[in-house]
């Protein structure tokens, strides 16, 4: 493989990768306690998820654009065109995805599980342990299918990364560019990688799911 190829995918994997991690780290918790509880504001908050599901890549590239630029509000953290910033909008792009599938898996698990412990006399608290037993592998789809966003998205990687060879090109904005200057070839080359590890991914998926059934 051509190391310029290669610098690229590991770009693309490395950010990928990290802004999955940390859209976990803040998601799951979040689905995890809308699902759970009922509280006020609960509604809100998912019609707020729900909205930033729909956005298109360039919608949110574009808004966090306008905060990270020179003249935006965290201009002086300098994230513009650096792969900080692209993770920024990864994780922007995942955090909805994992936390609405998070919620969806807990929906769908709780009456059944929470009620029969408690009903054969389980504590509140065992039976939230095994509820988060119960849906561990549904949250763990809700990980690779927020991976999976990100790292076939165009909008935000193009917008904050800029694009720049070495620095910021990943497999998507690089095959946006070899695309537009006829380079045929070498964008399809990239796209067989970039559908090699979307394969991967949906193969680890369903592994998991299936060894959870």
């Amino acid at each position: 493989m051509d190391q310029e190829v290669m610098q690229i995918a590991v770009l693309s994997i490395t950010t990928s990768l990290i802004s999955s991690l940390i859209a976990s780290i803040i998601g799951i918790p979040i689905g995890f306690l809308i699902g759970h509880y009922d509280f006020k504001g609960k509604r809100i908050i998912i019609t707020i998820l729900n909205t930033l599901l729909s956005l298109p890549t360039v919608v949110i590239g574009i808004l966090l654009f306008a905060f990270v630029s020179r003249r935006g509000p965290l201009g002086d953290l300098e994230l513009l065109f650096t792969s900080k910033g692209i993770i920024i909008g990864q994780i922007i792009l995942a955090l909805p995805i994992i936390a609405t599938l998070t919620l969806n898996t807990v929906k769908d698990s709780e009456s059944q599980v929470v009620v029969t412990a408690l009903s054969l006399g389980a504590s509140q608290q065992q039976a939230v342990l095994m509820l988060l037993k119960e849906i561990k592998f549904g949250v763990l789809g809700a990980v690779i299918t927020g991976f999976g966003r990100v790292i076939g998205e165009v909008g935000v990687s193009m917008m904050i990364g800029g694009n720049i060879k070495r620095v910021t090109r990943t497999l998507t904005t690089a095959i946006a560019l070899e695309t537009s200057k006829g380079e045929f070839g070498f964008g399809i080359a990239l796209g067989i990688i970039l559908m090699s590890i979307s394969l991967i991914i949906n193969f680890v998926l369903h592994h998991f799911q299936a060894g959870g059934a």
